[in-house]
């Protein structure tokens, strides 16, 4: 059974992937892709479909991030769109609540079909901290999600807590409660790249870079960054 799963789950994501890119190639211009009247074009069009009715863009958009993540697809990528097509508040809300579903569906799953596998792969290189995970799951992972999750690939981060049996209910709320730093500022660039495409007549990188809705939520990243590496180097890398 273990083995037809890993085969379905396969295929899903690569009949996801290959819808995914279908839409892209059907409905993006890549012979226009260096005219920026393009890209303001796509904006306007998509502007107006997504508020023509919000509630049900942000069903489709949510059932999607849950699957993608579930199939262990980057999450990065999901924050900048949800940003773009929802705005900072909404992009943020939706992406925090969509991702932490499909994390804890991708932890079910992996801690029920695949416990050894995931063992054997990440036990001995985060042996040191299973330990300190063990003596408060709750408040460990929430620091482990708001440090960006110590470097590891986002869809194994996701699997981690299978070494030391994570209660779902933690594993929810800490990721939930985790992520909201780093969901907001990409939602906002995200945003801020809408705003700017919408504003502009033309590109400049400079302009672009200089524009507050993009280069405050960079230093927010940085200064995230900063804090992440601080808490990162008294709460994990010292851990005994």
């Amino acid at each position: 059974m273990s083995k037809n799963l890993k085969i379905s789950l396969g295929v899903s994501y690569l009949f996801i992937l290959i819808i995914f890119l279908y839409f892209i190639y059907r409905f993006i211009e890549f012979s226009r892709l260096d005219d920026f009247s393009y890209y303001k074009e796509l904006q306007s069009s998509l502007k107006i479909y997504i508020s023509t009715n919000m509630v049900i863009n942000l069903f489709y958009f949510s059932i999607f991030a849950i699957v993608w993540i579930a199939l262990l697809g980057f999450g990065s990528p999901i924050l900048i769109i949800s940003g773009i097509l929802f705005g900072q508040w909404f992009g943020t809300f939706i992406s925090i609540i969509s991702i932490s579903f499909g994390a804890l569906i991708l932890y079910s799953i992996g801690n029920f079909f695949f416990r050894d596998l995931v063992k054997e792969i990440l036990e001995k290189k985060f042996e040191k901290y299973i330990q300190l995970f063990q003596k408060n799951e709750f408040y460990y992972f929430f620091i482990y999600r708001f440090v960006g999750g110590l470097g590891v690939p986002f869809g194994l981060q996701n699997l981690l807590p299978i070494l030391f049996g994570m209660k779902k209910f933690n594993y929810f709320f800490a990721s939930l409660l985790g992520f909201i730093p780093s969901f907001f500022i990409m939602n906002t660039i995200g945003a801020g790249l809408n705003t700017y495409v919408a504003q502009a007549k033309t590109f400049s990188m400079i302009e672009f870079i200089m524009t507050p809705e993009i280069y405050l939520p960079i230093l927010m990243f940085a200064v995230l960054m900063i804090l992440s590496l601080l808490i990162k180097k008294k709460f994990f890398d010292n851990a005994n």
